[in-house]
């Protein structure tokens, strides 16, 4: 079980880097676990956003940090959601490992 947690630890600390400085704070804050309450309306909001990421103000990326925030407080879910974004950093590096290393393609000179 330590290991889960230090992996929910990890994506958790790579959102916090990569969001702005304002919101790693507030995410850091979230977590504390006095903020329960806080913490599963800011989820809840968040998944929701995820599930409705075709509308132009929400966004794909709220769905993994909703579900983060709730899986701190729900064991059930943790080794599932570990797993599944272990799975989506595997094949995010393999998409970008592939389009580094895609050949250049050949273009025809023109004639002078």
């Amino acid at each position: 079980m330590a290991s889960v947690t230090v992996g929910l630890n990890r994506y958790f600390t790579l959102i916090e880097r990569s969001v702005p400085t304002k919101v790693g704070t507030f995410i850091r804050w979230l977590r504390e676990p006095s903020k329960l309450w806080i913490r599963i309306i800011v989820a809840g909001g968040l998944i929701l956003g995820g599930i409705f990421s075709f509308l132009p103000l929400f966004g794909l990326w709220m769905l993994p940090l909703g579900l983060l925030l709730i899986a701190q407080d729900m064991p059930i879910l943790q080794k599932p959601l570990l797993a599944v974004l272990r799975w989506i950093e595997m094949k995010w590096k393999r998409l970008r490992r592939r389009f580094r290393t895609r050949p250049q393609p050949i273009v025809a000179k023109q004639p002078e």
